[in-house]
């Protein structure tokens, strides 16, 4: 048996994936060193990359085939937009030598100023997946203003890690119990 996973996760960037502010920690145009994995530099070249458990995370939602959406509140959307196109990931877990651009991962991007609300309405309408089959991952504690639209959100601390997905996921299963779930391979 497979354990549910929401339909859609969404992720802010800003001390979440990464550990800066990407509108005030950083300056552009941002750069990569040849082919570095996990790694951009900014002008003065220092360095941008996601948190540790961030890349197989993203490769564990694209397998099971979850959307994933990017949820920023960032004055500086073409910053953030052009890190997650430098950042290179490896292609898969499994030792393959290609490599795959982080915005590659991002089936929704909402990133610009404003309420997370906002972002979570647009993400709805362009993408038909109901509120409650949503997960969001924050480090500011405002933005869990989201779960009045039905959306789970979990608080992260020192950006997410392995602990800290798992407790969203936990949350959301306790919150939106198999009833939703498509019982495979039982008789009706």
């Amino acid at each position: 048996m497979t354990t549910r996973l929401p339909k859609l996760v969404a992720f802010d960037l800003d001390y979440t994936l990464w550990g800066l502010w990407i509108d005030s920690d950083i300056q552009g145009p941002l750069h990569r060193d040849k082919n570095t994995i996990n790694q951009v530099l900014d002008k003065h070249n220092e360095p941008i990359s996601f948190y540790k458990h961030v890349p197989q995370i993203l490769h564990r939602l694209r397998t099971a085939e979850v959307a994933i959406a990017a949820a920023s509140r960032t004055s500086a959307p073409k910053l953030a937009h052009s890190a997650l196109t430098l950042l290179l990931l490896p292609a898969s877990n499994a030792g393959d030598n290609g490599t795959m651009k982080a915005i590659d991962f991002f089936d929704q991007l909402e990133i610009y100023p404003g309420s997370k609300i906002t972002h979570f309405r647009k993400i709805h309408q362009k993408t038909g997946i109901p509120y409650s089959e949503m997960l969001f991952f924050d480090d500011e504690h405002r933005n869990k203003e989201v779960e009045g639209l039905g959306v789970t959100f979990c608080l992260v601390r020192d950006g997410v890690d392995d602990r800290t997905f798992e407790k969203g996921l936990a949350e959301w299963r306790k919150r939106h119990p198999e009833e939703v779930t498509e019982d495979i391979g039982s008789a009706s």
